[in-house]
């Protein structure tokens, strides 16, 4: 169940997103959201890549609350702001996650 939230959250709420707030520009909305995926690399830099039982928040250098705090800022300028949305969804996801554990 924990995964199944997780995972949907971090494909369907883009998906929303985009679909919403992006209707004429979807597809390209929805996969500039989907490559914030890219801050999962940090994972790389565990001693374990993946634990189930461990909240990712704080944990990874990309999942720092730093970072969280300039993926924050990076709503605020439109050129980034699709990116920076794919980021805070991720993060979200992520919260989430922590929470369900």
């Amino acid at each position: 169940m924990q995964s199944l939230v997780h995972y949907g959250c971090h494909f369907l709420i883009p998906l929303v997103v985009a679909l919403i707030f992006y209707r004429e520009n979807w597809k390209i909305a929805f996969i500039t959201m989907l490559a914030a995926f890219v801050i999962d690399l940090d994972h790389l830099l565990a001693t374990t890549f993946f634990d189930s039982n461990r909240c990712s928040i704080n944990f990874h250098p990309l999942h720092s609350y730093f970072a969280i705090t300039f993926y924050l800022f990076l709503l605020i300028p439109k050129k980034s702001r699709l990116v920076a949305l794919g980021l805070v969804i991720h993060i979200i996801s992520d919260v989430v996650d922590c929470t369900l554990m």
